[in-house]
């Protein structure tokens, strides 16, 4: 059985990023209505309410080969409502992933009034987060593996029937999603991309042509090594100093919105048993989903005329994965294309206006039935 508890966030600096939003719920039929022109929403209405809502903490098993993984998940629903509606919420994979990036966001949409109840799960991936992390090849197969399984196993967690479950992803999840879609591995009735991506930092930035690859190996290998992995590991990732740079640079458009309590609290996950293992793959490339934009574009068109695609491009996003962001604008396959405030966390840096933006996609394709 899995072990749950209710928790229920201490006031701080990083909460109080957040604004709760309350806007009427206005039923729409669902529809595949494209919105081709980048959509920007009011905010001028957003107040500011510093209260976090409670949520039940949870464990799963998940089974990969002979491993038995420990998965961290969290459960968002209104007290006392029955719930008729899920939405699963992927974190943004990085070195420090983790299921607070969706904390306040899934709150928001969850404690809402409206014709449909919200139930938001957020899972850190295998690997990440509070979940486990074993020795293991990571790759983006594994978490395709993963992301299929959390969704579709018997008595798991996610107990929708199927094609009656929305996903929203960040950054490299958001590909991971929507691959899995193509393949028809999952069946979701919706999805957002939240600042998506596909290139790891160092493919990026680099490129991956044979004699890059063998050296993508090389570091990769050296920092799943023993004694000398934590070294480098430690260097380029587990310390205070890279992260808060790391996430003034790019990870936050606003530097001031960097607190102490974020870079203390994404120091202590890289300090976590075996941390150092898939961020190990994420650096060198190997949890990319696709190898090119036009792979990249491929997956969204296959989901033309199938299911609403909402995707949130941000304004401050670094300039590579900006230009793929802005490559889905008019996209096939994407049904709205809307930009916020942000670079690649938008939904913790500006939790209320990315609430806003998912919740106005739930009402125009889902406002008036689950």
């Amino acid at each position: 059985m899995a072990l749950s508890a209710t928790f229920m966030p201490p006031s701080s600096p990083k909460f109080n990023l957040y604004s709760k939003i309350r806007r009427p719920f206005l039923p729409h039929s669902v529809n595949l209505l494209k919105i081709r022109a980048s959509t920007t929403l009011d905010y001028s209405n957003v107040s500011t309410n510093d209260k976090s809502s409670p949520f039940k903490t949870s464990n799963w098993q998940w089974k990969f080969k002979d491993n038995f993984v420990n998965i961290y998940y969290e459960e968002h629903v209104k007290e006392g409502s029955e719930p008729s509606q899920n939405i699963l919420m992927m974190p943004t994979i990085s070195d420090v992933s983790t299921v607070e990036e969706w904390r306040l966001v899934a709150g928001d949409i969850a404690q809402r009034n409206g014709d449909v109840n919200w139930r938001a799960t957020i899972v850190d991936w295998p690997g990440l987060g509070y979940s486990d992390r074993p020795k293991m090849d990571y790759n983006a197969d594994v978490l395709e593996k993963f992301l299929v399984d959390f969704i579709n196993s018997p008595g798991g967690p996610i107990q929708q029937p199927e094609k009656d479950l929305i996903i929203f992803g960040g950054g490299h999840a958001a590909s991971i999603v929507t691959r899995a879609a193509k393949k028809g591995l999952v069946k979701p009735k919706a999805i957002a991309a939240v600042a998506p991506t596909w290139a790891g930092p160092l493919p990026i930035v680099f490129g991956r042509d044979s004699s890059m690859e063998t050296r993508y190996g090389l570091l990769r290998g050296t920092l799943k090594a023993p004694a000398v992995g934590w070294m480098m590991y430690n260097m380029l990732v587990s310390n205070g100093n890279a992260i808060e740079s790391q996430y003034k640079s790019h990870v936050y458009a606003n530097p001031d919105n960097v607190t102490p309590q974020i870079v203390e609290s994404r120091y202590a996950l890289t300090k976590r048993n075996g941390a150092r293992y898939l961020p190990a793959a994420f650096l060198t490339g190997q949890l990319d989903p696709v190898t090119s934009r036009e792979e990249f574009l491929e997956l969204f068109a296959a989901l033309e005329g199938k299911i609403p695609v909402l995707v949130v491009s941000t304004q401050g996003s670094p300039k590579r994965s900006k230009a793929e962001m802005e490559a889905l604008k008019g996209a096939k396959g994407v049904s709205k294309f809307v930009e916020v405030p942000g670079a690649l966390l938008p939904q913790e840096e500006y939790p209320a206006l990315v609430a806003e933006e998912l919740y106005q996609f739930l009402q125009e394709y889902f406002g008036s039935k689950a």
